[in-house]
């Protein structure tokens, strides 16, 4: 009988590292998942966030999901399970699952130079970075590659040029133009020697997903991995109809929360990209909690979501080992390295984040969360709208909650 469950299981999709702890084995410490709402609404009370979702699975179980506060004060909407974020840098690991799909198909190696798919690349120049030569432009000792991209290793500089300026917050640049502009910028230090987190290097990508598969990207993401998934509330594009549940972005301002400006990445949070033609491989997307969790679900899975493989297991392997170890700083906490698209947690300071090692996920510009835990079997989502102003503790007390409720 247990042969035939577990058959029947693995045919639905869940891996077997997702049956090898039953979701309430050991105990699912029921009373510390209860108390994270109410955490919650202490960040809100002390006027840090205007409302929250959260959402926690261990194996194959939603052990805790809640929505507190508000999505947007103004219009006196409050936060709903269903409302839709702007998980802005949260994009970056599904444009990297584009990329490794590719790869398994053998349109694109992992190690290939950049300009072999995108040739307004070749001949980039680096900048010097030690000495009298400081402003000196040289050569690069080798191309970068695509790999360079996914780890941050690169040297792709992260401010716009000058000609396109805005286009981050404007969205009114196609891809393709906007790559053209940052191929002619120099690189910052010798290809992969060095972490520099870029977000223009994750356009590069998405145009070289555009470039192997003939698909403009955004329809590539959708067609691959957005709509197989059941992620009906994930885009690039708000429409009329889903306009009513996308959460508004706060700033503080004299002590209070108000609505972000057009400033922000993205543009007016309250025109919601209206004339947008660019997509944002880095930072475009908009989603829900349940939505991401489908993702993530795949990834722990090893590739595998409800019966479909979407990424082998050595894929999500590969995506998922640290790729920087010796290059320091790296990350955006002590205690983790890059993976390819995903931050990895590689020591104790990065457990003190509310990870264990082996975690992997990612944030957000405006402050939302999305981790992974292979040892635990333990999906973590944060997902609030506040762009400037530390979330850190919000995100670290909601992290090791989850950790500490259902980990070993």
């Amino acid at each position: 009988m247990r042969q035939a469950l577990l058959s029947l299981l693995l045919l639905a999709g869940f891996a077997p590292n997702a049956l090898a702890q039953p979701a309430h084995a050991g105990g699912v410490n029921a009373r510390i998942l209860a108390e994270i709402p109410n955490r919650i609404k202490h960040f809100i009370e002390e006027g840090n966030i205007a409302g929250a979702v959260t959402l926690v699975a261990h194996g194959n179980d939603i052990v805790e999901f809640h929505a507190t506060g508000m999505a947007d004060v103004e219009a006196n909407r409050p936060m709903r399970k269903d409302t839709i974020f702007q998980i802005m840098s949260m994009t970056k690991p599904v444009t990297a699952i584009g990329i490794m799909m590719l790869a398994e198909e053998g349109k694109l190696a992992l190690r290939d130079p950049v300009e072999q798919y995108l040739p307004e690349f070749r001949n980039q120049r680096v900048a010097a970075n030690t000495g009298p030569d400081n402003a000196r432009l040289s050569t690069p000792d080798h191309p970068i590659t695509i790999r360079d991209l996914l780890t941050h290793t690169a040297g792709v500089q992260d401010p716009a040029p000058a000609a396109i300026h805005d286009y981050e917050q404007l969205m009114n640049v196609p891809l393709d133009e906007v790559v053209r502009h940052l191929a002619k910028q120099p690189l910052l230090f010798q290809p992969g020697t060095q972490w520099s987190y870029t977000t223009p290097g994750i356009e590069i990508l998405g145009r070289i997903i555009e470039v192997c598969s003939g698909q403009k990207y955004e329809d590539f993401i959708a067609s691959r991995i957005l709509r197989p998934l059941g992620m009906k509330d994930s885009f690039f594009y708000p429409t009329p109809e889903t306009i009513p549940r996308i959460a508004m972005v706060y700033v503080e301002k004299n002590g209070k929360l108000v609505p972000g400006p057009a400033t922000l990445l993205g543009g007016d949070p309250a025109k919601y990209r209206k004339g947008a033609i660019f997509p944002g491989p880095g930072h475009g997307m908009y989603s829900t909690a349940e939505d991401l969790l489908r993702l993530y679900g795949m990834m722990l899975n090893e590739g595998v979501y409800e019966g479909h493989r979407y990424l082998s297991p050595f894929s999500i392997h590969l995506m998922t080992e640290p790729h920087t170890t010796g290059i320091r700083p790296v990350g955006w906490m002590r205690g983790a390295d890059y993976g390819l698209g995903w931050e990895v947690v590689t020591d104790p300071l990065g457990e003190l984040a509310g990870h264990a090692k082996g975690t992997y996920g990612h944030g957000g510009a405006f402050g939302t969360q999305g981790w992974i835990d292979p040892r635990n079997n333990l999906i973590s989502i944060l997902l609030i709208q506040r762009s400037g102003g530390s979330t850190e503790s919000l995100r670290n007390v909601f992290l090791t909650m989850a950790e500490a409720a259902v980990g070993k």
